[in-house]
């Protein structure tokens, strides 16, 4: 070395990533040779970079990110294709297969929402179900295709009361003195997640709207509070709020509004499907499920939807009709965040000495359990089937869920492929069976008690969020516009600038405070205090909000 030389400067520092920034398509080109391991390496680099930075920042969506654990236990399962195709009550003929892992998922699930189990094909009663490759919208999606078949006289998995046990029909005959017998009708409300407007579409499912707009154009049972006019609405009316409009109401459908239209289409002959939910998208909102089946219930019970006959041919044998015996009414429960932590809100507020916590609120009964009185039948089982999604409050790396019903409700597959040796009783065909050991692993490693904290720790961080916005507001003079459905794990407020609308991935939604008044539109943001997100991240949030230049500026209004 010479006398002259020095150390070598170090390296200049990586220059910061703006928290906001997208990967750009240009780093990811394929090019016909391939790339150098180099090349690869540094493009999977800045995805690693990527991810890792929008996973310390995720608060707007309903996603868990808190599944590190997941990675070191079952990476080692990542060199197999697993496939769970066809029904996981059957393993069928592709055996690298978690079924018997997605059986005890299931079963786990069922116990918390009341079915009957376990899973038995010769039990009308009994639940059957499957983990889904998509989220929720794919059970939403069959759930319609589930009820719109069963409600529109479809062929059942139980064959009808024949005496041929093999007897299937693919459709009841028609009904001379009800035209609509067979032609069911959907309702769900405005605060209802976006994939059922996609799935009445893709599964040519009816909604009330349509309908009353072929059939009743001038009959609408309901006056639009905006206008004063009798006008079919797109959904259901959520419930209002102080305002007197559903823009600042909790989320929750509005029970009168449903039963009107209800009773409306159950008088004039129609099967009804009913969606509630349970943790709406943007509001995180409960419905009412037993009150819903309290109001609905006697509708039901008038208008013969209850139990009714379905002809469908007659018996060769001796001439009479073969009658199927089922219902006209279908209840579906999206619970894509909610059915994942409900039970243990529940369980709860039902015993706080046992599990050291008295919820602020305490959320009705919502699953396969609600059962009410008729005065010919009996008790009667309400709830036809639930979904959930496995990414959002248990957490999964990717989409997953369940879809839940009972065997009585079953519906025939379109067909019975051979090769796949299991009937093709699920929407997707092949199935993610990396799914059933994601959750299974969680659930083994969560007792009762743990998942009673974790949503014990969620819904005290929504009430500190609330807390906050509010103090912000008096504190700095700004309009922020905080609100909190009781009971959900979300907050909404004043939407920020497109800065922090990007680093930290908030979901933003527009309202108009006067329906049709322009002028009156409001932008709001929301934060889900999922199970990943913790205080730390909250303070980081509402300091950034303290000196945004959207939020100083105060609204456009």
């Amino acid at each position: 070395m010479s006398p002259t030389a020095t150390f070598a400067a170090a390296p200049a520092a990586a220059p910061a990533v703006d928290p906001g920034a997208e990967l750009d398509d240009r780093d990811f080109v394929l090019p016909a040779a391939g790339l150098d391991d180099d090349q690869r390496l540094r493009a999977l680099d800045t995805v690693d970079e990527y991810l890792t930075r929008k996973r310390r920042h995720l608060m707007g969506y309903q996603a868990t990110q808190d599944i590190q654990g997941t990675a070191l236990d079952l990476a080692r399962f990542m060199p197999n294709n697993i496939n769970n195709l066809g029904d996981p009550f059957q393993s069928g003929g592709y055996k690298p297969n978690t079924k018997v892992i997605e059986r005890s998922v299931l079963d786990y699930y069922a116990k918390l929402w009341h079915a009957e189990r376990p899973h038995d094909p010769a039990d009308p009663e009994s639940y059957w179900g499957y983990m889904l490759s998509m989220g929720s919208t794919e059970g939403n999606m069959y759930a319609l295709w589930n009820a719109r078949d069963y409600l529109s006289g479809k062929a059942l998995i139980q064959p009808p009361a024949a005496p041929f046990d093999a007897l299937r029909y693919v459709q009841a005959a028609p009904d001379r003195d009800n035209p609509n017998a067979h032609r069911p009708v959907a309702f769900y409300s405005e605060d209802t997640h976006y994939s059922f407007a996609k799935a009445v579409r893709v599964l040519g499912v009816e909604t009330f709207h349509a309908v009353g707009l072929e059939k009743y154009a001038d009959e609408c049972p309901l006056v639009d509070p905006a206008t004063g006019r009798r006008e079919w609405p797109t959904e259901v009316p959520s419930a209002p709020g102080p305002s007197g409009r559903s823009w600042d109401g909790p989320g929750e459908i509005d029970v009168d509004a449903l039963a009107v239209l209800v009773e409306f289409f159950a008088a004039k002959g129609h099967p009804v499907f009913v969606n509630l939910n349970l943790g709406s998208t943007f509001k995180g909102a409960h419905d009412d499920v037993r009150r819903v089946c309290e109001r609905l219930l006697p509708i039901f019970e008038r208008h013969g939807l209850v139990r009714r006959e379905v002809v469908h041919g007659k018996d060769p044998r001796t001439g009479e009709p073969l009658v199927d015996v089922r219902r006209g009414f279908w209840i579906h429960v999206d619970g894509a965040l909610g059915a994942g932590y409900a039970p243990f809100l529940r369980m709860a507020a039902q015993d706080p000495d046992a599990y050291g916590w008295a919820p602020e609120v305490e959320l009705p009964e919502f699953d396969f359990g609600i059962r009410l009185p008729t005065a010919e039948l009996g008790d009667v089982d309400m709830v036809s089937s639930i979904a959930m999604s496995g990414h959002k409050w248990p957490g999964a790396p990717w989409p997953c869920g369940i879809y839940m019903t009972k065997v009585k409700y079953q519906i025939s597959p379109p067909s019975q492929p051979d090769y796949i040796g299991a009937p093709d009783t699920t929407f997707a065909g092949s199935r993610n069976g990396f799914s059933p050991l994601v959750l299974w692993d969680h659930l083994s490693r969560h007792s009762y008690q743990d998942q009673v904290d974790r949503i014990r720790g969620a819904q005290e961080l929504a009430g500190y969020l609330e807390g906050r916005l509010r103090t912000m507001e008096r504190e700095l003079g700004v309009e922020l516009w905080p609100a909190r459905t009781p009971g959900a794990v979300t907050v909404r407020f004043r939407q920020p600038s497109p800065e922090l609308v990007a680093k930290w991935s908030l979901s933003s939604q527009d309202v108009l405070m006067v329906p049709g008044d322009e002028s009156t539109r409001r932008s709001y943001v929301h934060v889900f205090v999922m199970p990943s997100v913790d205080r730390e991240k909250l303070d980081a949030l509402l300091a950034e909000l303290a000196e945004d230049r959207v939020i100083l500026a105060g609204p456009s209004l």
